[in-house]
């Protein structure tokens, strides 16, 4: 029991603190603009589209409406059948001013469908700095300002985690707590104990740190771009960095089906690129601290109030966080986060025990670490 009390205090603090650690990113401002905030260079985006999908119209239009003296946007589609083909064509025509271009086509360098779409359109794109940005993300106006506010020195990468909106119904809600208090400010934290990792919701690279590493072709060294992208950043003595606040992408109507097929593919790609990270996720949620604590009180250890504010404390403070970063807040907010942390041990398990997984509707499996390595080889 005195060990349960101190793994209780101990998740409740680090929930606490990984908080107040976010929270704080709310407040933090730069003295001065980054040297290219102040040079603005030309930017190319990559934004790959496979189908039709909630609010896509709105995503995709909002690339058109940056604030950047030069951008260029190139819509990457694997089929010539793909049915968001039409709307692609539809927002280009809409928008003669802004240099932009559909490019078709699949090139087969790994098992990533995303980044076997994308090549085509690295190789295509006329500017150094380059942004992979998925079809589903809502892109400010000050996108690529807030993008290269982060890039610091000794910066390879920056990147943003999405934070999910405009929910409708009750799944909605569960995947905002999923992503947003939960996921993000995980993230945040990393990226302010200087650990950020590559998110490939919103990437801004240089082609020249690529090319120098051998391509873009590189990114097939594992199975997820932005774990690849990590790792070569790294490598290469820099530093992943997050923007101060994720951007936007806005949910619509979901399924429980399809948040735990997007989890599991998310754990299982983690666990495969970076298993020692991936392993202590299990303590990261409420489910163990709050079984431990429904233990403690059950057998008398703890009175009954206490376990009440021991919640109140723990899910209070992220209730706090969702309306700090003015992420959806509603009546189902607590329910939906009560359900993310009873499914987070069984997402946990289900990531080591297994290897597939289902992206846009395509079974897909995570290959050992040895195959990829011989693929790449050869």
């Amino acid at each position: 029991m005195w060990a349960l009390s101190i793994f209780c205090a101990t998740a409740l603090v680090s929930q606490m603190l990984s908080i107040a650690c976010a929270a704080w990113r709310i407040r933090k401002a730069q003295p001065h603009a980054t040297e290219w905030q102040v040079r603005r260079p030309p930017v190319s985006i990559l934004r790959p589209v496979c189908g039709l999908e909630n609010n896509l119209a709105e995503t995709l239009e909002s690339s058109f409406h940056l604030d950047w003296p030069e951008v260029e946007i190139l819509f990457c589609v694997a089929a010539a059948d793909d049915p968001a083909i039409p709307l692609v064509e539809r927002l280009i025509a809409a928008h003669p001013d802004v240099a932009a271009r559909l490019l078709v086509g699949d090139v087969k360098v790994s098992v990533n469908p995303k980044l076997n779409n994308v090549v085509k359109g690295w190789k295509a794109a006329r500017h150094d700095w380059i942004v992979l940005a998925d079809s589903n993300v809502l892109a400010p106006s000050d996108y690529l300002d807030r993008l290269f506010a982060r890039w610091l020195p000794g910066t390879g990468m920056v990147c943003s985690p999405p934070a999910g909106s405009a929910p409708e119904g009750f799944w909605a809600e569960v995947e905002c707590a999923w992503l947003n208090s939960f996921q993000a400010r995980w993230q945040l934290v990393a990226d302010e104990i200087g650990f950020g990792f590559g998110q490939g919701k919103t990437m801004l690279m240089q082609r020249s740190l690529l090319g120098a590493s051998g391509g873009i072709e590189r990114l097939a060294e594992e199975v997820a771009e932005d774990a690849a992208a990590t790792k070569i950043v790294r490598t290469a003595g820099l530093c992943v960095r997050l923007t101060l606040e994720p951007f936007q992408q806005p949910l619509g109507q979901r399924s429980w089906t399809g948040i735990w097929r997007r989890q599991l593919r998310w754990a299982r790609l983690r666990r495969a690129s970076f298993p020692l990270y991936f392993a202590p996720e299990i303590a990261s949620g409420g489910a163990l601290p709050m079984l431990s604590t429904a233990v403690l009180v059950g057998f008398g250890d703890w009175p009954f109030w206490a376990g009440l504010l021991y919640a109140a404390l723990w899910y209070g403070s992220e209730i706090l966080l969702t309306a700090l970063f003015r992420w959806p807040l509603s009546p189902l907010t607590l329910l939906a986060m009560l359900l993310r942390d009873a499914a987070l041990p069984a997402l946990w398990a289900a990531a080591w025990f297994g290897n597939g997984f289902v992206w846009r509707g395509n079974q897909m499996a995570v290959p050992p670490a040895r195959h990829r390595r011989d693929k790449i080889a050869a």
